[in-house]
């Protein structure tokens, strides 16, 4: 189902527009240098949108020169108090992250939302499974439903009663997350919701966990809703830095095609058959690519192949428009399948960065 479009400072989400990429600064708020260093390198990364916790009045102080000099539209997590949240939105935050059952009674959440709705905001209400009202997932589990079936109905219920919370202040600017740290539970819970709702959804997989465990956990979970076509923010949740994040967000945006990756690098696992450092190699390549892209320049190739030996490369790499495969204490230069030549391994890196260099333009 298409989701109805809304817009986060000059970003437009969900209604077909490109997914974006979101992540959250994990520094002391009320320092707004350290927080603005943190945004523009997560902005660098490529972050497009970015959430900071707003925990006291403290922090509200810092945000008119956080909101002034970010170069991203910046979200305010709000948990509890309402009064932080009507602040962040005076301060002039590009949207909200809050939970309208857990700020008090009504009055106070048409405070929130009238005040949202005068700024033209949205609102990112959400579910999660450490924070689901009390008996919700144990009685679906009494029904008879698996473990995953009950959590994700329950996240499904939840989110439903905090749209309806803000609908029954005729506020419709909202966008949903329903998150677990379970990647079956979450994907059938966004499932669900998608079939019922038309607000446009935020992915994550929560409390996903350390570099190598959340990204393949968030590659899988975030991956899966993505090719199916569901999802118009993306998180990707790391025991890590947010630039990590934001990198793993990039490569599962490219990896399920909807962010071209130009040029796009591959490489082989290696084998006994692999007389070179293939991995030292990878690595260099990767980190020059980055640094001509930070440069401004735009590659006229579109895939570039790192291989460990004549096996895999040219044949496997054919396709790549230039590519290295290595030999004993060589490398084997070649560009659409076709063999350059046979150089030093020192001088054939040395050329094949070169060549990088030249199929790059500013």
């Amino acid at each position: 189902m298409k989701t109805k479009q809304i817009s986060i400072g000059n970003i437009l989400i969900g209604g077909g527009a490109p997914v974006s990429i979101q992540s959250m600064t994990n520094c002391d708020t009320r320092k707004p240098l350290l927080v603005l260093k943190q945004i523009s390198e997560l902005y660098d990364a490529g972050c497009q949108i970015v959430r900071i916790a707003v925990p006291d009045f403290k922090a509200i102080e810092a945000l008119p020169e956080i909101i002034k000099k970010s170069p991203c539209p910046i979200i305010a997590d709000i948990h509890f108090d309402y009064k932080l949240a009507l602040a962040s939105i005076e301060a002039g935050v590009a949207g909200i992250r809050i939970n309208p059952g857990n700020i008090g009674n009504k009055d106070k959440v048409a405070q929130v939302a009238n005040a949202a709705k005068c700024a033209n905001i949205p609102l990112r209400v959400g579910a999660n499974s450490g924070s689901l009202p009390k008996g919700l997932y144990e009685n679906n589990v009494k029904l008879g439903m698996t473990e995953t079936e009950a959590m994700a109905d329950a996240l499904v219920q939840a989110a439903l009663e905090q749209c309806k919370i803000l609908e029954a202040c005729d506020f419709y600017n909202i966008k949903v997350s329903l998150k677990s740290s379970s990647v079956p539970a979450t994907t059938m819970a966004y499932r669900k919701f998608s079939k019922i709702s038309n607000y446009p959804l935020h992915l994550g997989v929560t409390e996903a966990g350390t570099l190598m465990r959340g990204t393949v956990k968030s590659s899988i979970g975030i991956g899966s809703l993505l090719i199916d076509g569901i999802g118009d923010t993306i998180r990707v949740s790391l025991t890590d830095t947010p630039v990590e994040e934001v990198k793993v967000a990039r490569y599962i945006l490219e990896a399920t095609g909807l962010r071209t990756s130009f040029p796009d690098i591959i490489s082989c696992p290696s084998c006994g058959r692999t007389e070179i450092n293939l991995f030292s190699l990878v690595d260099e390549t990767e980190k020059l690519v980055e640094k001509l892209k930070s440069e401004g320049r735009v590659f006229t190739i579109k895939k570039i192949a790192v291989m460990g030996c004549i096996v895999n490369g040219p044949g496997e790499a054919k396709d790549a428009e230039l590519g290295i495969a290595g030999g004993k204490n060589t490398i084997l230069l070649f560009k659409n399948g076709e063999k350059i030549g046979s150089f030093p391994e020192k001088e054939g890196f040395e050329m094949f960065k070169k060549e990088l260099i030249e199929h790059s333009k500013l």
